[in-house]
């Protein structure tokens, strides 16, 4: 069963989950022909695996914290904070609290 996206003009939140974070899984919020919009929830301990986009990503946390390893470089995202990914920029993360996060990728190359 394919996921419900948002639609062309219609409005999705993408405020912090609070009370509700805990069984909150990670889930599509858009998929349009260039661009993917999810809200990813990392449990505290969890990770994402080192991977890369075709083209460039945002990644900002709404609630939580998160370390982000982007090459030898480790920075602690909280809430409200905001990084910018050149296309094919190996990152990892990994939840120090639980977190949810609001990716956005352009799903073509620069």
């Amino acid at each position: 069963m394919a996921l419900p996206h948002a639609q062309s003009g219609e409005v999705a939140s993408v405020r912090p989950l609070g009370a509700q974070l805990a069984q909150a899984t990670t889930s599509a919020i858009l998929k349009a022909g260039q661009l993917e919009v999810m809200r990813v929830v990392l449990p505290t301990g969890k990770s994402m695996r080192e991977h890369q986009t075709p083209g460039e990503a945002t990644v900002q946390c709404l609630e939580g914290a998160v370390e982000f390893h982007a090459g030898d470089s480790v920075q602690l995202l909280q809430p409200g904070d905001f990084v910018h990914l050149a296309p094919r920029s190996p990152h990892a993360l990994k939840a120090i609290k639980d977190s949810s996060l609001l990716l956005t990728i352009c799903l073509l190359p620069g």
